[in-house]
């Protein structure tokens, strides 16, 4: 194992396909490579929190196929409405866009409001408050509830959930991590832009009414210790995790991301650690008549001693 002096190679890695993209993924190597599919961007924020057994982070259960996995952080589709004025403190969408390297400010704007609006909806942890030091002190009970259920809705637009409550986004609380496009033969491709947050300290998530299955706080280096295992899809207990392993129910960004987590030494480490914006694109490749996800990564320590990957 390398210590934390080691230079960090990249090295290219292999992932498993869930078991409902086999179909695609044989049908783009029988029928020839076509033009792959033009992806909706799309945000998703990696909660964490220290925890007796190292740093933690918040997992959830998404039906549907999703492409963020079908156990994921809480994220989903860019919105149209996540680009309009909104109260904003903290870096200003220019600084974002200039951080994340996109050139268009709306673009930018849109994937941080929509990371802080898909944290609120699937968990109801704001990261929004009336100036730029303060958060909710709770957003617990039934009215919250319905704000997230109107918003998950689109019966309420975000910002004007915010508007209504006196409230802004608080961008500094989210860290940028890294940028991941969906496999080019994948019939839903995404352009996902992950984010980092802490928990607030008097906030605590929950699943929404409406679409909620499961959800928990997580070790990583639990997580890591069992990958190979069936524990985490049999402890979410639906038909489509039950028996398979995490990398079977989770996706390369979750997985490569649990790893940077577990390797920190708390979550301030992992917070704190600067990183460079880099953009992944698994590939598509055969291996012993297998299709598999090819990922160009590196097994760098965030703020801790390395541990070694797959």
């Amino acid at each position: 194992m390398p210590n934390s002096a080691s230079p960090l190679r990249e090295e290219q890695r292999l992932f498993p396909l869930a078991p409902d993209q086999l179909g695609a993924a044989h049908s783009w190597f029988e029928h020839g490579e076509r033009s792959p599919r033009k992806p909706r961007l799309a945000s998703s924020v990696v909660l964490v929190r220290d925890g007796a057994a190292g740093t933690e982070t918040y997992l959830g259960y998404r039906s549907g196929s999703s492409p963020l996995g079908t156990v994921a952080f809480p994220g989903g589709s860019v919105d149209d409405a996540d680009g309009e004025p909104v109260t904003w403190f903290g870096p200003s969408p220019a600084k974002w866009a200039e951080t994340m390297g996109i050139n268009d400010l709306r673009v930018a704007q849109g994937h941080v409001v929509a990371a802080i609006r898909e944290l609120f909806e699937e968990t109801g942890v704001l990261l929004a408050g009336p100036d730029e030091s303060s958060l909710p002190e709770s957003t617990s009970g039934a009215d919250w509830m319905r704000t997230r259920e109107a918003v998950a809705g689109q019966e309420k637009s975000f910002a004007e959930a915010l508007s209504r409550r006196g409230l802004g986004v608080r961008t500094d609380l989210l860290k940028p991590l890294s940028n991941w496009l969906s496999p080019d033969f994948a019939h839903r491709r995404f352009d996902t832009r992950y984010f980092a947050a802490a928990q607030p300290a008097n906030q605590r998530p929950s699943l929404l009414e409406s679409k909620g299955v499961w959800a928990a706080w997580l070790s990583a280096q639990e997580l890591m210790a069992g990958r190979e295992t069936t524990a985490l899809g049999d402890l979410v207990d639906q038909p489509d995790t039950r028996g398979l392993t995490f990398s079977e129910v989770t996706s390369p960004a979750v997985e490569i991301i649990v790893e940077k987590i577990a390797s920190a030494r708390g979550c301030i480490a992992y917070l704190s650690h600067k990183r460079p914006q880099r953009i992944y694109h698994p590939e598509l490749v055969l291996v012993d008549g297998v299709p598999m996800l090819q990922v160009v990564a590196s097994a760098a320590a965030e703020g801790g001693a390395v541990q070694r990957g797959r």
